[in-house]
């Protein structure tokens, strides 16, 4: 698990599934998102993130606070699921809870995620997300993401309109280390 300050970035059981579920049936957290999620599609997104993790090592977590272990939402690093221009490619993301916004974990969950990626070889992340998510714009540019609006693209899904932001190791490691971002606990 990774763990952070404030954060514990975990594997899914599937104790999470109706905590997420709740989660999820939110309309405010759904907002960017096409629609809200059943149950039933949130206990297949969570069987599928535990292969996931089987398999990688790494997939969306669960995130919840170090201090009281308070279910927050989705943080971490992933495989991009869909076919893109920029496919393959390891995408972070974060979806919290809205007690849990503004207070800053969505930038340090998706900076040890990035760290965590970059630690583990890779050279490069992505995030996406529709044009008027504000909110988790600024938490890419605090991560250090960068944006080029010939990378903006029509999520198969829908065909919504989606920007991409980048982050590359080398731009990452000039601002952070990774050491003072996160540790690996069992």
């Amino acid at each position: 698990m990774i763990v952070t300050e404030r954060l514990r970035l975990r594997p899914w059981t599937d104790d999470d599934i109706d905590r997420f579920a709740a989660h999820n049936a939110d309309p405010r957290i759904m907002k960017h998102f096409p629609s809200t999620m059943s149950r039933a599609q949130t206990a297949a997104t969570v069987k599928r993130w535990q292969k996931d993790f089987e398999r990688y090592g790494f997939t969306f977590f669960a995130a919840e606070l170090r201090t009281t272990e308070a279910f927050i939402g989705v943080v971490g690093p992933a495989w991009h699921r869909f076919e893109s221009p920029f496919a393959p490619a390891i995408e972070i993301g974060w979806r919290l809870h809205p007690d849990y916004w503004g207070h800053g974990y969505a930038t340090e969950g998706g900076r040890a995620s990035a760290a965590f990626i970059f630690d583990g070889g890779w050279s490069e992340v992505v995030a996406v997300t529709v044009p008027e998510n504000t909110s988790s714009r600024a938490v890419m540019d605090r991560i250090g993401m960068s944006h080029d609006p010939a990378d903006d693209f029509l999520h198969p899904m829908g065909d919504l309109p989606h920007v991409l932001y980048r982050l590359d190791r080398d731009t990452f490691r000039s601002k952070w280390l990774s050491s003072d971002i996160y540790r690996i606990e069992p």
